[in-house]
């Protein structure tokens, strides 16, 4: 037998992906090296689909928060792209990630004494970034700490050196950060200041994500890790708000390309008489005989049962209402008075089918759920299908 087909698959716009490239582009300098960030499974678009794309079109930086993630960049790309982990690296994973010339995040003493122990034992430099706490509170070394850690690095200068220096901002997508953002920004560009007058700044500097390559520009120095706008979307309406004031006047404005479409299809079709509940508990009654389409997508499959009784879908170009409660491995559409729709029918979730769409931003908003939150959801086992 060959391999059952799965009853639901996302499908990955190749000329959206393009697209947004050159959108991305245009966004920076030349000289600015532009870090694809995939963490989240490319923010739920899949690893080995997208950067399969972007890395044969041009684009050889990515940003993994783990090294699991960085080792499917590593195979997807042949070895050759840059490859740089923000986040997680277990102990028993440094060596793999030094012995493949992997970048990666120092930001607490117990990873830089690690790296260096591990660098020394394969006889392999480890190329790290230093990442600074500049008032984000998460991760990063003290900036008062800094000196320690460059003398740290220099005294290990045959098994260490370091690539880059950067810091992460704490919302640069929303105006009420404005004043945490700039100081964090200002903080930073003290440090750069500092260590390019005493000819100690490494090669890259980066603190600019989507969201501050928009609302911050001069936070860009000569790197930035776009994740979000890369997939077409804004990370808020603010920053699509500022995005247009900026250019504003001008002609062919470039707007970023949805690239995912998540589609299904039609299992079964009957009719419920008229005082029947349908579905799971009670939380729709037919007070009229109705017509019902079944689809093998839950909440198993990333469909959020808060949708119940909220959600549309799209059937031969009509939007559709989903009625009853969600359950793991199926929803329930209103179909009554439609005679045209059978079984096997294409089910769009997310995107277009005619004139029809469902975006992810209302999709979003009636689950209650941020974009990213929502496209990172997706599971990793749907299929990721490239179109176009």
């Amino acid at each position: 037998m060959n391999k059952p087909q799965a009853p639901l698959k996302i499908e990955i716009s190749k000329s959206a992906i393009l697209h947004n490239i050159k959108f991305v582009r245009q966004l920076i300098d030349e000289d600015v090296t532009y870090y694809s960030v995939v963490k989240g499974n490319a923010y739920g678009h899949g690893i080995e689909t997208y950067c399969k794309v972007v890395f044969e079109a041009g684009v050889q930086h990515f940003c993994t928060y783990t090294a699991e993630e960085a080792y499917r960049v590593w195979k997807t790309t042949d070895g050759k792209a840059a490859i740089l982990i923000m986040g997680y690296i277990a102990p028993n994973e440094l060596e793999w990630v030094i012995e493949n010339d992997i970048e990666f995040f120092v930001f607490e003493e117990k990873r830089l004494q690690d790296a260096i122990t591990t660098a020394k034992k394969i006889n392999k430099k480890a190329l790290v970034h230093i990442e600074l706490e500049t008032g984000m509170n998460r991760t990063g070394f003290p900036i008062e700490d800094l000196d320690t850690v460059l003398s740290t690095i220099d005294s290990n200068a045959s098994c260490m050196e370091a690539k880059g220096i950067c810091t992460h901002f704490a919302g640069a997508e929303s105006i009420t950060n404005y004043h945490r953002v700039k100081k964090q920004q200002s903080r930073f560009k003290k440090v750069v200041k500092k260590l390019k007058k005493n000819q100690q700044l490494p090669l890259l500097v980066h603190s600019s994500c989507s969201a501050a390559v928009i609302a911050y520009p001069k936070s860009k120095h000569n790197m930035v890790r776009i994740g979000i706008l890369q997939y077409g979307f804004y990370p808020s309406r603010e920053i699509l708000v500022n995005y247009l004031n900026h250019n504003e006047g001008k002609e062919n404005i470039l707007q970023p390309k949805r690239v995912l479409s998540w589609k299904s299809s039609v299992m079964d079709i009957k009719d419920v008489k008229a005082g029947e509940f349908i579905g799971y508990g009670t939380s729709f009654f037919s007070n009229t005989p109705t017509k019902i389409a079944i689809i093998p997508v839950g909440y198993s499959l990333g469909f959020n049962r808060n949708l119940s009784n909220l959600g549309r879908v799209l059937i031969n170009g009509k939007r559709l209402n989903i009625i009853g409660t969600i359950n793991m491995n199926a929803l329930t559409v209103n179909i009554t008075d439609l005679e045209d729709i059978k079984i096997g029918d294409e089910v769009v979730l997310i995107g277009k089918q005619g004139e029809m769409e469902i975006s992810v931003s209302s999709f979003s908003d009636a689950g209650n759920l941020p974009n990213y939150e929502l496209l990172t959801r997706l599971p990793a086992e749907i299929p990721r299908v490239l179109v176009d």
